[in-house]
Formats: structure tokens, sequence, C-alpha cells
């Protein structure tokens, strides 16, 4: 009997050893899927904020450099440039964040036939504006004929310089500018530029002050009038590119920018500051008051005399500023970025009248009694 209960309790003892064994096995086994689950989730962490992080980046390297800045920059891209080159001189100009994130992004997209050349690109233009601006750029080769467009310059006189250039009837080349089927052809090519309000039944010449102030350079002697326009309307939208967040500000769309613009240039002299000249014009327009800018008198009469007569101001005309309160209906002539960004970022005063001098000097007044006081001083006692 007593060996049967020792050898009982040797059983027992010995499941009891067996039984704390599995217990103690258990538990290294929880500890072990433990340590296992905790490095999983901070590995699962780990990578979710690598993500985000990385999403983040990319997010903002896609976004303009600072979408306030519409400083334009001449960036030259040489014959031969690689996609790398090009992301890392973009970048060194101040055009894009990260050059590698713009040369994944144009691997993304498959982009391809960028141009050598010379172009106007600020910080402040989308991604794929910049992208499409370098795919559409002119080889930088031999010019067989430049064609240079001064600023203030009316469309009549814009097709006297093309017609001179190119060896053709300048009658002809300003009939065809305002040739109703031209004009349509190149709204179809340009139409978030050329857009229905040049359609006005009171807008002269639809292409009036749409023809960018600049220097042209053409690859064959002769070029066809349909590839002159072209390339100036290309330069008028991608520089007007950099200034549509201005305009966005100020509610404007592209046409009543240039109309008001062409105002500017149109008074503007070698000395003048147009930031005030400007805000004259803001100022009038916020008090009610008619522009009363001569420049506009003359384009409806289609005179170009140095001084206007106050017979002159009756001219029945909608662009008659000092008839019709507001903007004309379209633009007087091209402006220039000086102009242009006159209008967008006007100096803060309170003048109401300015007055050039012989001299070119421009005189502002606040009072209309001031304004006739220097009028008389200096125009109309001399």
């Amino acid at each position: 009997m007593k060996m049967d209960e020792k050898e009982k309790d040797h059983n027992l003892s010995k499941k009891e050893h067996i039984r704390m064994k599995l217990l103690e096995q258990q538990g290294e086994a929880k500890l072990v899927r433990k340590i296992i689950m905790i490095t999983i989730a901070s590995l699962i962490l780990l990578i979710g904020i690598v993500c985000l992080v990385g999403f983040l980046y990319i997010n903002s390297a896609m976004k303009p450099v600072d979408p306030d800045d519409d400083t334009i920059k001449t960036v030259k891209i040489p014959i031969g440039s690689s996609v790398n080159g090009i992301s890392t001189l973009l970048e060194e100009q101040g055009i894009i964040k990260d050059a590698r994130v713009f040369k994944y992004y144009i691997k993304f997209r498959n982009e391809s036939g960028f141009q050598a050349g010379e172009y106007k690109l600020s910080p402040s233009m989308p991604i794929q504006d910049i992208v499409t601006s370098i795919k559409t750029g002119k080889l930088m080769k031999e010019a067989a004929l430049k064609i240079t467009i001064p600023e203030g310059k009316q469309l009549i006189q814009i097709a006297d310089i093309i017609a001179v250039k190119t060896d053709q009837d300048p009658k002809e080349i300003f009939k065809k500018l305002n040739n109703e089927k031209f004009v349509k052809s190149m709204q179809k090519r340009f139409p978030e530029l050329l857009t229905s309000e040049i359609e006005n039944k009171n807008v002269l010449y639809p292409l009036e002050g749409y023809l960018f102030p600049a220097t042209y350079d053409f690859y064959e002697e002769k070029p066809s009038l349909e590839t002159v326009v072209i390339e100036m309307l290309k330069k008028t939208e991608e520089t007007l590119q950099g200034y549509e967040t201005q305009m966005n500000k100020k509610d404007y769309s592209v046409h009543q920018m240039l109309t008001f613009a062409s105002l500017v240039e149109e008074e503007a002299t070698a000395q003048v500051d147009r930031g005030k000249i400007a805000s004259v014009f803001y100022n009038r327009i916020e008090k009610d008051m008619p522009l009363q800018t001569d420049p506009t008198v003359l384009y409806a009469k289609g005179s170009h005399k140095s001084k206007v007569l106050y017979k002159d101001l009756e001219v029945k005309s909608p662009y008659n500023t000092y008839k019709n309160k507001g903007l004309p209906p379209g633009p007087i002539a091209n402006a220039g970025t000086t102009s242009i960004d006159a209008v967008l970022k006007p100096e803060k005063t309170d003048f109401l009248y300015f007055l050039a001098t012989p001299e070119g000097e421009v005189l502002y007044s606040k009072t209309l009694d001031e304004h006739n006081n220097k009028k008389a001083e200096h125009i109309t006692n001399k």
C-alpha cells in the first residue's frame, strides 16, 4: 500500500512538472507573439510615417515655388539637354522646388519633346505649365528673320511692321488680321486667351492689344502671317501665365486686364511711374468718374496727333472715356509687362488727375482746381 501511494505521488509530481513546463512554454510563446506583434505594428507605423512624409513632400514639391512671386526669369536650356539637366537647371533657377520630383513627374506622365531655347518662367507657375512651356519652344539656331514689336503699338502699326519685314502689302496684312475667319482660327488655337469678349460688337479690332511687344525669331525668310501671329499670341499667353494669380485676385479677365494696361501704356512716358497712373484710374473708377484719358479719344477717331482738342472730346464712340464711364470695350494698343505690373500692383494714392508736361514730367493732383492750375502753368500759358 505504501509503495502504491509513493508511486501515485511520484506520478502526480511528474504530471505537475510537465503541466508547469507547458504553462511556461505557453507564456514564452505569448511573449514572443507579443514582441512580434509590437515589432510588426512599429514597422507598419514607421512605414506609414515615411509614406506620409514622402507624400507631403512630393505634394509640396509639385506646387509652385511661390504662388505670389510672378517675377519673370529668363531660363536658357542648351541644345542636347537631358531631362536630368533640365530638371537641375530649373531647380537652380528657382522655378521648381525639387529636380528629382520634377524628373519623376515627367517620366510618370511620359512627357517628351522638350526644346532647347530661351524661356520666360516664374516661381508662381504650376508644374504642368512649366512642362508645356519648355515643350513649345523653338530650337536655338540662327534666325532667318527677326520682327520687333515695340510697346504701345496699335494693330494697324503692327501690321505695317510685319508688312515691311515680310515684304507684303500693309493694307492686306491689316485686313487679314481683322478677317473674321482668321480671328476665329486664332480663337480655336488660343481659347483661354482669345475669349468671346473680343467678339463684342463694340470692339473695333478683335486682336488689338493681344500681339505682345517683343522680338520674335523666325527660321524662314518669309513666314506666313498665321505663323507670325501664332508666335505673338504664344508669347502673350506665356507671359500672362505668370499673372494668373494676380488677375484672379483682381477678378480681371485677360481682356479687361489688357484693356486697362493699354490705357496705362498709352498715357505713360519714359519718365513716368506707371503705378501712379494706374492708381488715378482706379481712384476715378471707385468714385464713379469717367477715366477721361485722351488716348482713347484719339483711338476712337483713328488719329495719331499729339494734342487733343475740345471738339475731339465730343466724338461718339464707346471708346471715348470722356463720354463713357469705366474701361473702353477693348485694348487700344499692346501693353508691356511694366504697364501690366502697374495695373495689377498699383500704387496707393489719393490722386484723381495727372498731367504730362511738354518735358515729359507727369504732375498729379487731388482736385480739379489743382489740376487746372498746373495745366495753366505748364500747358495753356506756354
